[in-house]
């Protein structure tokens, strides 16, 4: 058992040789700076943390702020918890306290301390490059003679979604801008690396043609090469749903990816592969938007009668076992013959 050299109190603890109320009395026990300075980017509104910067409401940022800059006052306190509670003094000053539960060798207090907060409008690194338009890739997306138009907006959706993902983990990833130039589009990149990802993404999801050339622009202060990569996508004509014809054949195509595609046969419905190296030689028949809708008049299990949209003359027509046969469906016209297309 210890005693307290000011009071006399038997005490277990002692700092300094003071009992816990004696070496609080009269003492502030956290301390804060007269003012903190909180970066926020004038242009996106991102917190700036150093080097990082991230998306947060500013209130919370401002509270955060203060609560980052606290210090115990006093040897052996330790801050159990805080709250914070702010008001704006002036456009871009908060007046920020921050309470704090402490504990000083197990015994309980507390304690209030306030500062200023105060809002520095700047540009972070990236908003500053975007700014600046720099780029370090760009994606030519190039439509092929018969692309369709749906095509080309699907794939520079599909780049923008992509990029907006890639940007929640990485900042310095982004879209520099884009450009409609005569044949298709020119989305500027900030990094190589992004510029690969996307070009192979394009090219996996519709077995575009992908080629890439590097152009040396200058070097880094520690003497690197600096490259420009131009990532150039050839949409091909065809497109998930169209009826193409292969080998003589005509299929549904359902499906492509970056080792090939997958197609149905629509005078047996068989479901078939394509090598990626054999697709070039599809040949579009009917885009899945023009495909014609034919009445049903009544319905078997392996065949259906329809009203030929061209003529309105009934025709039967085969459909696979099983298929959902609804008040319509899709067909296309082949050597004058009607297939239902599934």
């Amino acid at each position: 058992m210890n005693f307290c050299v000011k009071c006399g109190k038997e005490t277990e603890h002692t700092t300094d040789g003071l009992c816990a109320d004696c070496l609080l009395s009269g003492k502030k026990l956290t301390f804060l700076p007269h003012h903190v300075d909180l970066k926020v980017c004038a242009n996106c509104g991102d917190i700036g943390h150093g080097e990082t910067w991230v998306t947060k409401d500013i209130l919370e940022a401002i509270g955060e702020a203060a609560e980052g800059s606290l210090d115990t006052a006093v040897k052996g306190v330790k801050i159990v918890s805080t709250r914070t509670s702010s008001v704006e003094q002036e456009p871009y000053t908060h007046m920020v306290v921050v309470d704090s539960v402490l504990d000083i060798n197990g015994h309980t207090a507390e304690d209030s301390v306030s500062t200023i907060v105060r809002v520095k409008n700047t540009v972070c690194k990236r908003c500053s490059r975007q700014l600046g338009n720099y780029y370090e890739a760009i994606l030519q997306i190039r439509a092929g003679k018969d692309t369709p138009k749906r095509t080309m907006r699907e794939a520079l959706n599909r780049v923008e979604n992509l990029v907006d993902t890639q940007s929640l983990t990485n900042r310095q990833l982004f879209i520099t801008k884009t450009e409609e130039v005569q044949g298709g589009t020119d989305v500027y990149l900030s990094s190589i690396s992004l510029g690969k990802t996307v070009a192979k993404d394009l090219a996996d999801a519709y077995c575009a043609e992908t080629k890439e050339a590097a152009k040396l622009t200058g070097m880094t202060e520690d003497g690197q090469e600096m490259y420009r990569v131009t990532y150039l996508v050839r949409l091909p004509d065809f497109h998930v749903g169209d009826v193409i014809s292969f080998e003589g054949k005509h299929f549904k195509l359902t499906r492509v990816s970056g080792t090939g595609a997958k197609v149905i046969d629509l005078m047996n419905f068989k479901e078939r592969a394509v090598k990626r190296s054999d697709m070039p030689t599809f040949k579009v028949h009917e885009r899945s938007g023009d495909l014609k809708e034919a009445v049903v008049v009544s319905r078997g299990e392996k065949e259906i009668q329809v009203l030929n949209p061209s003529n309105y003359s009934t025709v039967d027509v085969n459909v696979p076992e099983g298929a959902e046969i609804g008040d319509t469906v899709k067909v296309t016209e082949i050597d004058d013959t009607l297939y239902y297309v599934p």
